[in-house]
């Protein structure tokens, strides 16, 4: 049975678990609580309830071994208007609904069930698209980890790898603009991992040419123009390296604690003192990548 990308996930933040001991788990358990609300939903950056973010305190509740009440998480999804969701906070909502069945049932009974397909909406039904396209990297990566989420199969394999091509650039990696100069490390992430689950972890020329972008500081940027490495670059790139069985050319450790804060957090970048549960989740991604 293949592994899918959201296993791999969750592997990896046990490993980053692993590496921390007991009274850095406890501050890193206190922070994530602290963007806990009576509801046991979580708050993205500016306080407010958020569907994305809670998605991201949900998976870390059940990793740091957090409680949440099962009939506030059951509340909290039944009021969700699944139908009129993006295709992003339709993929949070259904990574929620999925994380409460595994805190509801267990690890053995929900792996039993997981084992048949689930109902979703399809692409087509969604107006609101990463960059407004259906074929774009980030949009296929979305789609097909909540396929793979669901049980449900990708019927455009074919397609999907056709169409990647477009997306990539000349001097290596790939952009979610069509015919673009420069590669961005979203897109090029994406479009990898999108090779790597459909056509196995082959080392290819554009993984590299990833590998070789790393900064000085051990990071990495969002972007050729971007002015700082960032947290959620670099994690997302060790994780991608790390499903290829490659190394980063320069050690990562450092940059990754000069972004821990003393409030237990992770910040975006070193031009930042705030954190919220998304980028605990980079941070503790990044740490079990090394």
């Amino acid at each position: 049975m293949k592994t899918t990308i959201s296993t791999r996930l969750m592997h990896t933040l046990y490993g980053g678990k692993k590496r921390l001991g007991s009274e850095a788990l406890l501050r890193l358990s206190c922070f994530v609580e602290s963007q806990k609300t009576e509801g046991d939903t979580f708050v993205n950056k500016s306080g407010e309830v958020d569907l994305y973010y809670t998605s991201f305190g949900w998976l870390l509740s059940y990793v740091l071994g957090i409680d949440l009440s099962m009939e506030k998480r059951r509340s909290y999804l039944e009021k969700q208007p699944v139908m009129s969701l993006d295709l992003v906070h339709y993929a949070a909502y259904m990574r929620c609904v999925l994380l409460h069945r595994l805190m509801k049932e267990g690890k053995f009974r929900f792996l039993l069930g997981a084992m048949r397909p689930m109902p979703i909406r399809s692409l087509t039904s969604f107006m609101d698209l990463p960059h407004d396209d259906i074929w774009s990297p980030y949009t296929r990566f979305i789609w097909m980890s909540l396929l793979e989420d669901t049980q449900n199969k990708e019927n455009e394999k074919k397609a999907v790898l056709e169409k990647l091509r477009s997306y990539r650039v000349k001097g290596g990696g790939y952009s979610n603009l069509r015919d673009r100069e420069v590669a961005t490390t979203n897109a090029t992430v994406a479009a990898l991992a999108i090779i790597g689950q459909l056509e196995g972890y082959k080392p290819i020329d554009d993984l590299f040419y990833l590998r070789d972008t790393q900064d000085e500081t051990g990071g990495f940027k969002a972007g050729r123009g971007a002015p700082v490495p960032d947290l959620l670059s670099t994690a997302t790139t060790l994780f991608l390296m790390g499903c290829y069985d490659i190394r980063p050319v320069r050690p990562v450790h450092d940059f990754i604690e000069a972004h821990w804060l003393d409030s237990g957090g992770f910040s975006a970048t070193l031009l930042e003192d705030s954190s919220d549960v998304e980028y605990v989740f980079y941070g503790l991604l990044a740490l079990g990548a090394l």
